[in-house]
């Protein structure tokens, strides 16, 4: 397991009719992520272009961090309240800072 900073890009689309569901449910991931230990950012954005498409912006100082982030209560609540509700699977890449 690296001890690198880590940057994570998730993407959640709403299914038509449940934007304002999942934006409260995206919401109340911010809060308590914020205060964990390692967490850098956790900025959530919604596009301009499509109010069903949000992303998270996230920069954790490792991947330790993030795993435990994960394996939160309110990321497994986020995922089973969000059943039936989003448009695809969530979408997460990984990223380093190469400069």
């Amino acid at each position: 397991m690296t001890n690198k900073q880590v940057t994570v890009l998730a993407r959640v689309k709403a299914k038509p009719g449940m934007e304002e569901v999942v934006k409260k449910e995206c919401l109340a991931l911010v809060a308590p992520s914020r205060v964990e230990r390692g967490c850098i950012n956790y900025d959530l954005h919604r596009s301009a272009a499509d109010p069903s498409t949000f992303v998270f912006y996230e920069n954790w100082t490792s991947r330790e961090d993030l795993d435990r982030h994960l394996g939160s209560p309110y990321a497994h609540r986020f995922d089973e309240s969000t059943k039936g509700m989003l448009d695809g699977p969530e979408e997460i890449t990984f990223w380093e800072m190469i400069s």
